[in-house]
């Protein structure tokens, strides 16, 4: 499972899932929320302790190696054969701002230690940023945003109903927050 922090990307397509998840109003603004969560588990098939390598063979029979970094402190504990389970977790929260409301702040985590008694460790992010409302279209229904950098992107919505009361002018803050949990599992005797 491969997955980068590519906020850029998400940005780029922004309103295409923009307000398509499950909503909920929070003090009067619009808040819109959607989620994802992904499972893989893959066996340990080689391990190379002067690279700090590791090889996984996943569920379908895929393979790949990849290099831990020092920030693993339990590596040497890895064995050939032991499984290794990855949750990834995103979440992506619009919240709808009229012109004037105070901007949302951004932030950045990254954790990393045991969990249970077996190698491995948690790191997550998150970014906020702002988008302007330039035009909406109920008929289609899409929305028109410029980013900060000044780009314009229009895309359609999913429900048409995350669009009412949102109106020219007003800003989208946008937070996307990720998570990678991984643990290993010693070999089954």
């Amino acid at each position: 499972m491969s997955k980068s922090f590519a906020f850029a990307a998400l940005l780029a397509a922004l309103p295409a899932v923009a307000f398509a998840g499950p909503q909920s109003q929070s003090q009067g603004d619009k808040t819109v929320t959607k989620q994802n969560q992904v499972t893989a588990t893959a066996t340990i098939k080689a391990i190379d302790p002067a690279k700090r390598s590791v090889t996984l063979r996943a569920e379908n029979g895929d393979e790949d190696t990849f290099t831990v970094g020092p920030d693993v402190t339990r590596f040497d504990q890895l064995k050939v054969g032991d499984t290794i389970k990855a949750t990834y977790y995103e979440s992506l929260v619009f919240q709808v701002r009229k012109p004037g409301a105070a901007a949302a702040t951004s932030g950045a985590v990254a954790a990393g230690g045991r969990l249970k008694d077996v190698p491995g460790g948690v790191v997550g992010t998150q970014e906020t940023t702002t988008v302007t409302v330039k035009a909406v279209d109920m008929n289609v229904p899409s929305i028109t945003v410029v980013t900060a950098d000044g780009r314009t992107l229009t895309r359609k919505i999913a429900e048409k109903k995350n669009l009412e009361g949102v109106s020219p002018g007003d800003r989208i803050d946008i937070t996307y927050t990720q998570g990678l949990v991984v643990s290993a599992e010693p070999a089954k005797k």
